[in-house]
């Protein structure tokens, strides 16, 4: 099975550590570590990390775009740069180790040209020729077209690729118009999606299923931070709760139970093996500093315990 992840707008992720953090001082920070990241550059990193292969296509240029390819060559990655002419973004992560507190900077980066993004539409056409499973997620740069996850649901349908969206706002309420095949959203994602300003309750159980019945989707997996995660089917609901581990950072967190999850589809896994991996994946990477994401060894190890869970 051949797994494409896309993203838009990926970052080179700069992360640090800091002994307490107060205004108008010089605050003495430990070594700086540097990430690829970025929502499909994380799936794909993470299905590596599982043992398992995808093409990850992505946006990037200037020196930030040439040390993030630099990066993803360096950890074995299959990939597919589309070159732009504005730098790559970067993203600022800091610990305070102080008071246990993590700060996450996120930059915007810059629009895309036209043909750019025509360049863009292109590429994604012809890797989807190939794809059995293509996962769109993260955010998008400025001034994008706020259709694009919609239309790659839309190809995905007209060349039976399975579909599976993850990011945020109308982008997300759009692609969801031309249904996919699965949606990961979090509580606050659920309620945009149904047009409601929150989920009250087990509300979560009924509008998901909405989400199904109304052709948005066949599966949704509600992230639930760190109470784990709901499955939704047509006829199913279950919850899976995650393990309580020692957190260093949750960067990139749901994007390694987003990348297990395809990974476990491709590989012909029952739908609650699928959640299951996930949350042991999103709750490993939240075990590691920076956007280090996910470690196999502590993925299975955590699966297991889930499994076992009764």
């Amino acid at each position: 099975m051949n797994i494409l992840t896309i993203t838009f707008s990926p970052a080179l992720d700069k992360s640090t550590s800091v002994k307490g953090i107060k205004p108008d001082s010089k605050l003495r920070c430990e070594l700086l570590r540097y990430d690829p990241g970025g929502g499909g550059v994380n799936v794909s990193r993470a299905i590596h990390k599982l043992g398992g292969d995808s093409t990850c296509l992505y946006v990037a240029g200037g020196p930030t775009g040439d040390k993030l390819e630099s990066m993803l060559t360096q950890e074995g990655l299959q990939q597919h740069r589309i070159p732009c002419q504005q730098w790559t973004r970067e993203n600022f992560i800091v610990v305070d180790t102080l008071h246990e507190h993590q700060y996450r900077f996120g930059m915007p980066g810059d629009p895309l040209s036209d043909d750019e993004w025509e360049q863009t539409r292109m590429a994604i056409k012809k890797q989807l020729a190939t794809a059995d499973y293509v996962v769109a997620s993260g955010s998008l740069p400025p001034q994008s077209p706020i259709t694009i996850f919609a239309e790659i649901a839309r190809w995905a349908n007209e060349q039976n690729v399975r579909c599976i969206v993850d990011t945020s706002g109308e982008a997300l309420t759009r692609a969801a118009a031309e249904g996919v095949y699965l949606l990961k959203p979090n509580l606050r994602e659920l309620s945009a999606l149904a047009g409601q300003e929150e989920v009250v309750g087990l509300q979560q159980e009924q509008l998901a299923q909405q989400l199904i019945s109304n052709g948005k989707c066949e599966v949704v997996v509600i992230s639930l931070g760190p109470r784990g995660a709901m499955l939704a089917t047509a006829d199913t609901i279950e919850y899976v709760a995650a393990p309580t581990v020692p957190k260093k950072s949750t960067v990139g967190a749901g994007d390694s139970m987003v990348g297990s999850m395809v990974l476990q589809l491709a590989q012909g896994a029952s739908l609650t093996d699928v959640v299951r991996y996930g949350v042991a994946a999103g709750t490993a990477a939240t075990m590691n500093e920076g956007t280090t994401l996910c470690h196999k060894e502590d993925v299975d190890r955590l699966y297991q315990w889930i499994k076992n869970r009764k």
